[in-house]
């Protein structure tokens, strides 16, 4: 029976379903010479090119745990500057599980584990993930009653967030959803600017006291405490 290729990808590490389903509409995948569309399937004797190149072994997994720098883009395109993958250096091939936009520092998971990506980044699992924030000024609880409950972004309301002062201009915010720039732009609707953004944990995994710009791989209890959760999940 052939296997869709967005999970032919994701099996063979090359990215998440979700972002083969992307490359395929850019028509940057190819089965036996010609271009792939959303949906074709891939036999074993099949040959399938990603920009060109063949992947076909199923690769031993890799997990890693990064304090991303302000600076380092989220992308797997080696030809954007400061992008994360030259930045770690690894001769195997690894994608960041969601995005962490480039002047915030923080948890950034990569791996080849295109299941576990797809699972970690999904909408509707709403995994938790947990940032700590400092403003420009100082802010009321009132302001941050409001990011509690929620404010309007894109005519649509967030959702739901968990909120605790640290100081005066600092809190942590713990949300279940991943627009773009979320928390900078929901602080801005309340009138504040964020001066430093950190993500400090996603579900289960905790940033703790890793330098900035050190990473790691994830310990065999942190993936097995990852694991037992997701397996939960339907696919």
């Amino acid at each position: 029976m052939p296997t869709r290729l967005n999970k032919f990808l994701s099996q063979r590490g090359y990215c998440s379903r979700r972002e083969a389903d992307r490359l395929i509409e850019a028509g940057k995948v190819r089965i036996n010479g010609r271009v792939a569309r959303l949906g074709d399937g891939v036999e074993p004797k099949d040959e399938v090119l990603v920009e060109g190149r063949a992947y076909l072994e199923q690769p031993e997994l890799i997990y890693i745990l990064l304090n991303k720098p302000v600076g380092v883009i989220t992308t797997t395109d080696e030809t954007k500057p400061d992008n994360v993958i030259g930045f770690i250096g690894l001769s195997e091939r690894v994608f960041p599980v969601g995005r962490l936009d480039v002047e915030s520092t923080g948890l950034l998971l990569l791996t080849n584990d295109g299941d576990l990506a797809d699972k970690l980044t999904h909408p509707r699992y709403e995994h938790e993930k947990e940032y700590v924030v400092k403003t420009a000024e100082d802010i009321s609880e009132a302001d941050l009653d409001m990011l509690r409950k929620g404010v309007r972004l894109d005519r649509k309301r967030t959702l739901r967030a968990r909120v605790n002062r640290i100081a005066s201009n600092r809190f942590s915010i713990s949300i279940r959803e991943g627009r773009n720039r979320q928390i900078r732009r929901m602080c801005a609707v309340i009138g504040h600017r964020v001066l430093a953004l950190k993500r400090v944990r996603v579900h289960t995994l905790k940033l703790g006291r890793l330098a900035v710009g050190s990473w790691r791989p994830l310990t065999s209890e942190e993936l097995k405490s990852l694991k037992v959760v997701l397996k939960k999940l339907k696919s």
